[in-house]
């Protein structure tokens, strides 16, 4: 028996309380956190893919289906089951583990595996996935300085980020520029020339080629695999006369006044030096034309009662775009929230006059800015 002269203070209701709300919070984001992790699996060895396609598979069917191994896939389509991702016929709840079958209802497929739905998700569990991987070099930069670089995230960070805004994309992104008369009337010119700067696997690249077939489109990115990904898919469209891709920084845009117009697609805030990439797209750009800057859409200031954009956006800083940046030296180091007023002082900075918000509305959670001479 505890002697009561030295046992401890018990809180106070109202501490014990606020204690029990977060750490039930905490317990939370571990479910969430395993959640999004067996999403990356499921995604990554076709399983939710062959579910969609097939209809229900026992966890022999779906390992023979996609070469895999039938004791793990059950316990990974009983995981999934016991979350809410999957179903499971009542009738084949008391069967033998191995003859149960498991079913992708059709509104989670379009989420797991419809990689051309606005509302595709599976790729996002790739990118939370490339940075857990790379936790112990984080830890090491967060302590001693550098960064972690994109080629370091490596295949998943990449591949998360082209398939997660491909369909977006390819779906709205023609109508999107089109809506705004001026934009439209310069990329509608007979011959023009549009730059498209951080292009990665060069799905805007080849959405602004179908939308405007009379222009040529070059496409620009630092990592090489990238661009690699970039000249297959302007290969498999049929769009690889019209398209041209370049292994480049968007600093390297030494052609004065060679372009009609200039976009940079949620990469502005991954770059070192976006005041110099800046610059050079000015002067690419003719003084008629026009440069445009697609970046998540934050808030305009700091608060700590930040909404769920700013909340994930410092994830994806803390863990992804700050490391990524830091990584080059010298760099700025912006992050991915980025507000508004960071990126007129780049523009000014830069030579351009001042930038104004564009009237493209519901374009999942990014904002197009135009930069103007």
């Amino acid at each position: 028996m505890t002697d009561s002269a030295t046992a401890p203070e018990a809180a106070p209701d109202g501490a014990t309380a606020a204690t029990q709300a977060f750490a039930d919070r905490v317990f939370g984001s571990v479910l969430g956190a395993i959640e999004l992790l067996s999403i990356h699996l499921g995604d990554r060895l076709g399983w939710y893919r062959a579910l969609d396609e097939s209809g229900p598979l026992s966890s022999a069917e779906l390992a023979q289906r996609t070469g895999t191994v039938e004791r793990y896939a059950r316990e990974w389509l009983e995981q999934q089951a016991v979350n809410g991702i999957l179903t499971v016929d009542e009738s084949d709840a008391a069967a033998p583990a191995s003859e149960r079958r498991f079913a992708l209802p059709a509104a989670h497929a379009v989420v797991l595996a419809d990689a051309a739905s606005l509302d595709y998700m599976a790729p996002v569990a790739r990118m939370i996935t490339a940075a857990a991987m790379r936790a112990a070099s984080l830890v090491e930069a967060y302590r001693g300085g550098g960064g972690v670089s994109w080629e370091q995230f490596g295949d998943d960070a990449r591949e998360s980020q082209a398939d997660v805004n491909r369909p977006w994309f390819e779906r709205r992104l023609g109508d999107a520029v089109a809506s705004v008369t001026e934009l439209d009337a310069v990329l509608s010119r007979p011959g023009a020339r549009i730059a498209d700067v951080g292009c990665g696997h060069g799905w805007s690249t080849l959405a602004l080629a179908r939308a405007y077939p009379s222009a040529r489109v070059v496409g620009i990115d630092v990592d090489e695999p990238s661009i690699v990904a970039a000249r297959e898919n302007a290969e498999a469209a049929g769009l690889a006369d019209r398209v041209e891709f370049r292994l480049a920084g968007g600093e390297e845009l030494a052609e004065p006044g060679a372009f009609d117009a200039a976009f940079v697609f949620e990469a502005l805030h991954d770059m070192p030096r976006p005041v110099e990439v800046l610059d050079a797209m000015r002067r690419a750009v003719r003084d008629d034309g026009a440069v445009v800057i697609m970046d998540e859409a934050v808030a305009p200031g700091f608060a700590p009662d930040g909404d769920e954009v700013e909340r994930l956006m410092y994830g994806y800083s803390i863990l992804i775009c700050l490391p990524d940046s830091l990584a080059t030296p010298g760099s700025v180091g912006t992050g991915t929230v980025m507000r508004q007023a960071t990126l007129e002082r780049y523009a000014t900075e830069a030579g351009f006059s001042r930038i104004e918000e564009l009237p493209i509305e519901d374009f999942a959670m990014f904002r197009f800015t135009r930069l103007v001479h």
